[in-house]
């Protein structure tokens, strides 16, 4: 009996076993041609579905990290035919549009216009006219008391005090008084024309008809001739520095300006201005504050090199109370002279200061040779015997007159109109 089971169960596991390998066969190639056939090349293939388990599910999708995108490949080009068509013409790109012109930045300042100043010589008898207005006074009062049939030592104490009073000094004075008593005393009977000619004749005398009042300009030994500047805060020294280049180059002269005032940078930039007016260089320093010798040791040695006429150096204006400046200008005039000579010193005055401006002058003669004198502001309230008692205090004579604020009012000194030009009254 145990036999018969066993053979019975061997027999049932063959069974199984058989039919389950004929199922397989069966099952394999029908899944084969269910698989989707191979995409053509360029496309993408689809992924194979999952095989699903004995239940018809799928099982889950492990994760899988996110790829980047990538653009999907173009589909593979057909083989042209025997009559294919030829490929269509691309469009044309439309032109790109022109670019609006972009407006206009602002634009740059035009280079100053070199001015073509006038030259120097008659300006004073151009300029009579304004000196007259301010000097008359003074020849009015001494021709109307010299005019009286009979004069007695009130009119001369009168006359005295008149000349005083218009800053012609104390021994100028004198000599002036003593001339005229005896003139008048030779004369008798005197006309209006003979006295004024008697004043004219005594006021050149003391005025200095034939002093040497030119100004050295002139090249010499290969070298520029050296101007320079000095004078107290105020005067007008760093103008007329200005305005004396403006007329040399009217002449035809070549200048060039040192600006020496290095202590006020309102005082460069004048000076630049006064240069750029009419073409002339202007040497300064880089800083405030530099030495002013320096600079102009610089300016003669640049003036050497570019062969110029003349170099006009434009000095600080300083206090003559103060010791320290004084010896700071002497040190400039030595360290011009290691080059070459210093031709001339012009001392700039204002004429309106009267007794000051001699008190300046003396302290600034002990320090510096000074070989000029300039007056400005003469066409104010300035008293014309200043003229008389600065030239007789330095020994020296006056050589330029400023008679207002225009360029071109600043003349060279000349006698004769000046007398003339205080007798118009």
């Amino acid at each position: 009996m145990e036999f018969i089971i066993l053979i019975v169960v061997i027999a049932v596991l063959f069974v199984l076993v058989v039919a389950e390998t004929g199922w397989l066969l069966l099952v394999r190639p029908r899944r084969r041609r269910r698989e989707a056939p191979p995409a053509p090349p360029g496309r993408p293939q689809q992924p194979q579905a999952p095989p699903r388990g004995p239940e018809g599910r799928a099982p889950p999708r492990p994760a899988r990290p996110a790829e980047p995108a990538r653009a999907p490949a173009a589909p593979p080009e057909a083989p042209p035919g025997p009559e294919a068509e030829a490929p269509a013409p691309e469009a044309e790109a439309p032109a790109p549009e022109a670019e609006a012109p972009a407006p206009p930045g602002p634009e740059a300042p035009p280079a100053p216009e070199v001015e073509r100043p006038p030259p120097s010589a008659g300006r004073l008898a151009r300029l009579r006219g304004r000196l007259a207005r301010s000097q008359s006074s003074m020849g009015s009062v001494l021709l109307g008391l010299l005019s009286r049939d009979r004069l007695d030592e009130e009119t001369w104490d009168e006359i005295e005090e008149v000349l005083i009073t218009a800053d012609v000094g104390v021994a100028p004075t004198q000599q002036i008084m003593e001339a005229l008593r005896t003139k008048v005393k030779v004369l008798g009977t005197r006309s209006p024309d003979e006295v004024r000619e008697l004043l004219r004749s005594e006021l050149l005398a003391q005025v200095g008809e034939h002093e040497d009042r030119s100004i050295r300009t002139e090249r010499h030994e290969g070298m520029p001739a050296v101007v320079l500047m000095v004078g107290v805060n105020g005067t007008g020294k760093t103008t007329t520095c200005g305005k004396l280049a403006r007329a040399l180059v009217g002449d035809g002269r070549s200048v060039l300006l040192g600006a020496a005032d290095t202590f006020r940078a309102a005082a460069v930039d004048q000076l630049q201005t006064w240069g750029h007016r009419v073409g002339v260089r202007v040497v300064r320093a880089d800083r405030e504050g530099a030495d002013p010798a320096s600079v102009a040791f610089d300016a003669v040695r640049e003036g050497i090199e570019s062969e110029a006429d003349v170099v006009l150096i434009d000095t600080a204006g300083r206090l003559h109370t103060k010791a320290g400046l004084m010896d700071e200008l002497g040190k400039v005039k030595r360290v011009i002279e290691k080059r070459t000579s210093v031709d001339e010193v012009l001392l700039v005055l204002d004429a309106t200061t009267g007794q000051n401006g001699l008190r300046q002058a003396r302290v600034f003669s002990e320090v510096v040779n000074i070989t000029g004198i300039v007056l400005t502001k003469l066409d104010g309230t300035a008293k014309g015997g200043i003229v008389i008692s600065v030239q007789r205090e330095l020994g020296v004579p006056v050589k330029l007159v400023g008679l207002g604020e225009g360029a071109d009012d600043l003349a060279p000194f000349e006698p004769e109109a000046f007398v003339d030009a205080i007798l118009a009254g």
